[in-house]
């Protein structure tokens, strides 16, 4: 029988908010040869409570009802997302065999956003699905599928697990746009909810987000529990059971851990004691001078000499790798990542990052991915965090809160004790607690970073009460105004403001006296000029090579519009010259992601230092090696290729001193004693390994 549905788009005004995402599915498959009742005269409502870093944020609520024609699934989400109030109202319809027949999903913002997904069948069975703005992809439909994007509302996921389970599709069911899903049963957990205890099993689904996620069912298939990440951990759980949230925490941290074992098992290789690198050029992070056809000798770890082939002995019994015709650098940096998952520790290795630093995270995730890479040898970068700390209200980040002075000792101490070198900030935190929070972190040695609070005027306020470093050029460069509220500066300022050489002298002399670190992340602020209907890949060349669930959420930005593109992309620009100046008057200034995606965002970041902000090829890179290294106290033991540092090295095909944009040509990295070749390393994170 032909079935086929046509999707229609309409903006209309719904609860004071703009925007629509659709998305329409059919699917067709055999119903069972025995009726089944279990879908007959359902009439169900419930609720999510939705959390952001442990945080409850919103609300989803449902309702399943069921008529002769089939289930009909409605779902109201909204959020309060640190004072960003949106909402997304979704609609599926089944058979009461569970077969879904439409699917539409409509965001509710302050913006408009247009239509991000569409789907239609033809007559002849042929499904065109339209994808955000952009793309037309025209496939057969499958005998069985699910309709499916990364942020899909609980309840409409909790029927894609009723789907599965009653059609025994666990090992994998199509999705559309593309892929399939699979369901593990990893363990039971029991929780205790108002002193009753409950079981509730315990599942690894992939498919949906980047990586995998992980759920919890009841004994009928309810969805009770999910926590997922993609760029920032969330979890949605059911509500009355929010006493159970610390078991879903710790299930996922096991879930997280098992996933970077697999990781390491299938990827990480017995090391020899001593490896040879020969035949490549160095750039050592310090000399503007390449160094051609050397040979660097790494033992247990640690550059044991560097010097020219033709006079370096190669000891025997140790493991030759040839690396004639490339180029070796020290291993990146990235000084702003938000690492949620293990997917990030394959991934950025793959793109030469050594190091990161951690601005932001779940503790018990982020201090158990630490200490797997530290302690138990699996596989990633070494991983510097800086723990989360934010003030009261809506517009707060996370879990974490210090809003007396009691409280911001105990936020210190518990930081501490836990390994963390920096307490980060958060923009809700007022005067006199930042002050305590500083005061008490170097007490214990450690330092303070993060955002200029709200209320703590400008940056020269929140470094005169503590902060050694500061993130983001839109609150770094109000040091330029002193006399003003970042509040009352706008969105564009650089752009919209003429800046003398006396501002930029007055904040190089402030910051140079301070000791101030800059981590301006404008790799990111040059991704938000995107103009509406523009693809990614015209800012970030490696875009398409993401793995889907994460691309789905970075590569298709609903974009601005063109005047807005070109004076946000005038502030970005002028911001990087300011920024540049700061550098040349040995202001340190280090590169950060802040959370865009592993390898590439570093890439472009690093690019648009050289390419705007005046710097050499060679002070771009130092951006993301020896500068984040002295920055976090280890230049003596890496951030340069000397030897007694550690071998933190990336191999690349191509000299980033002739060309920046060489950065992008990784084809290996060490790190801890390890050689990793970056295909197979970009292949286990669901990348592309290479550009078309």
């Amino acid at each position: 029988m032909k079935q086929s549905i046509q999707f229609k788009h309409k903006v209309k005004n719904a609860m004071n908010f703009l925007g629509v995402f659709f998305l329409v599915i059919l699917a067709s498959c055999a119903p069972n040869s025995t009726p089944d009742t279990t879908w007959d005269n359902v009439d169900e409502e419930g609720a999510f409570i939705v959390h952001r870093r442990q945080s409850p944020i919103g609300e989803e609520t449902y309702t399943i009802k069921s008529n002769d024609d089939g289930v009909i699934v409605k779902s109201l989400q909204g959020e309060n997302e640190r004072g960003r109030i949106t909402g997304v109202e979704a609609e599926l319809r089944m058979t009461k065999d569970l077969v879904p027949t439409y699917y539409s999903s409509r965001r509710l913002t302050n913006k408009d956003t247009t239509n991000i997904f569409k789907m239609e069948i033809s007559d002849d069975n042929m499904v065109s699905i339209w994808e955000k703005h952009f793309d037309v992809v025209t496939v057969k439909a499958p005998d069985a599928y699910f309709p499916l994007h990364s942020n899909i509302p609980a309840a409409m996921e909790m029927m894609l697990y009723h789907y599965c389970f009653k059609n025994d599709l666990k090992s994998g069911v199509s999705t559309l746009p593309r892929g399939e899903v699979s369901i593990t049963h990893k363990g039971q957990d029991v929780v205790e909810i108002k002193g009753k205890k409950i079981t509730l099993d315990r599942y690894v689904v992939e498919g949906i987000n980047w990586g995998g996620r992980t759920v919890w069912l009841d004994e009928s298939k309810n969805l009770i529990a999910l926590v997922k990440a993609n760029t920032q951990i969330r979890e949605m759980i059911r509500k009355g059971y929010e006493e159970a949230l610390p078991v879903f925490i710790a299930g996922n941290v096991t879930e997280q851990m098992d996933a970077l074992s697999t990781y390491t098992k299938n990827l990480k290789k017995e090391q020899a004691t001593i490896t040879a690198l020969v035949g490549g050029d160095i750039v050592d992070g310090f000399s503007e001078e390449t160094k051609k056809n050397m040979t660097l000798l790494i033992e247990n770890g640690k550059i044991k000499s560097i010097g020219k082939s033709t006079e370096i002995e190669i000891p025997e019994g140790a493991d030759v790798i040839d690396v004639k015709g490339k180029t070796l650098i020290p291993g990146l940096w990235d000084m702003h990542a938000h690492s949620n998952q293990v997917q990030w520790a394959p991934a950025y290795l793959a793109g030469g990052v050594t190091t990161i630093r951690d601005n932001g995270n779940e503790l018990e995730f982020a201090t158990a991915f630490r200490d797997a890479i530290a302690n138990d040898g699996a596989l990633g970068p070494d991983i510097i965090l800086a723990g989360m700390t934010d003030g009261p209200g809506a517009k707060g980040n996370g879990v974490v809160r210090a809003t007396s002075p009691e409280q911001a000792k105990e936020v210190v101490a518990m930081y501490h004790k836990n390994g963390y070198k920096q307490i980060k900030v958060y923009t809700s935190i007022a005067p006199d607690i930042l002050k305590i929070l500083a005061d008490e972190a170097h007490k214990v040695g450690m330092t303070v970073t993060g955002h200029v609070p709200a209320l703590v005027n400008n940056a020269n306020d929140a470094v005169e009460s503590g902060m050694d470093m500061l993130s983001h050029s839109t609150r770094i460069l109000a040091v330029l105004f002193p006399d003003k509220k970042i509040s009352e500066l706008g969105a564009n300022y650089m752009a919209e403001n003429e800046i003398t050489d006396a501002q930029i002298n007055n904040a190089i002399a402030f910051f140079l006296k301070h000791g101030t670190v800059l981590d301006p992340t404008l790799g990111l602020s040059m991704i938000r000029t995107m103009p509406r209907g523009e693809k990614m890949k015209t800012i970030e060349p490696d875009a398409e090579r993401m793995a889907y669930e994460l691309f789905e959420g970075k590569l298709f930005r609903s974009g601005v519009s063109e005047a807005r593109a070109k004076k946000a992309k005038e502030n970005v620009i002028k911001s990087l010259e300011v920024i540049g100046k700061f550098f040349k008057a040995g202001v340190p200034v280090v590169a950060g992601t802040d959370n865009f995606a592993p390898g590439f965002g570093l890439f472009l970041e690093i690019e648009i230092y050289q390419k705007y902000g005046g710097l050499t090829p060679l002070e771009a890179i130092r951006t993301a090696t020896i500068i984040p290294a002295e920055a976090m106290g280890m230049g003596n033991e890496t951030g340069t290729l000397e030897v007694g540092k550690e071998a933190d090295i990336a191999i690349l095909d191509k000299n980033p001193l002739i060309d920046i944009s060489n950065i992008r040509t990784v084809t290996a990295v060490i790190t801890n004693g390890n050689y990793y070749e970056s295909e197979p390393l970009w292949i286990a994170a669901d990348f592309k390994p290479t550009r078309d």
